[in-house]
């Protein structure tokens, strides 16, 4: 009897064993959560949600608080989206009413100039990619350096580590990403 069980035990184990190292090495998300069809985005530590959120901002703004290192898409009927976000650390976090002014899908990364003076190790250019610390999606706000981006370090959200732009999960930014257009209002506070 023991031997009945105990091969269907083994491949299930040997079965979540591969998946788990599939998912951890980026090639496949078997979390189920990800609508995007893209790899590697992994889980987020702070999950979507739809939440109470009166506000008299209209709705298709978005919102981000950077004291609760949270960004809302404000909806229909008190509502909002709420996704977790990665915020600037002290001394870069920063407030002010933008508009996303151009969005790109798995964009390529060049550092400013003054993030490279604080850190000459960093590339001076990094094509788009699953390495790529811009993620799956970026949302470029006004004349700022700043964007709303993916991120491959998900562990990092709803920590103050940033330079100054809000990360998302790359799940939780294609999901903006869709929902958003060029022109959309973006507050941030920064209380």
């Amino acid at each position: 009897m023991i031997r009945f069980f105990a091969a269907p035990i083994a491949a299930t184990a040997l079965l979540l064993a591969g998946a788990g190292n599939a998912s951890a090495a980026g090639m496949i998300d078997f979390t189920g959560t990800s609508s995007t069809g893209y790899l590697g985005s992994g889980a987020s530590p702070v999950p979507r949600s739809t939440v109470m959120y009166p506000t008299n901002y209209a709705p298709g703004t978005v919102i981000v608080n950077t004291t609760e290192r949270r960004l809302y898409l404000v909806l229909q009927n008190g509502q909002a989206l709420r996704y977790g976000i990665g915020v600037g650390r002290d001394g870069f976090r920063w407030g002010g009413v933008h508009r996303i002014t151009a969005k790109k899908e798995w964009p390529d990364w060049t550092p400013p100039s003054q993030m490279l003076a604080r850190r000459p190790d960093l590339p001076r250019h990094m094509k788009g990619g699953i390495e790529n610390p811009l993620g799956a999606r970026a949302m470029y706000l006004g004349s700022t350096l700043y964007r709303i981006h993916g991120s491959n370090e998900p562990e990092t959200i709803g920590q103050a580590v940033s330079s100054g732009c809000f990360r998302m999960t790359n799940d939780d930014v294609s999901d903006l990403y869709g929902r958003v257009s060029v022109g959309t209002t973006v507050v941030v506070l920064n209380n």
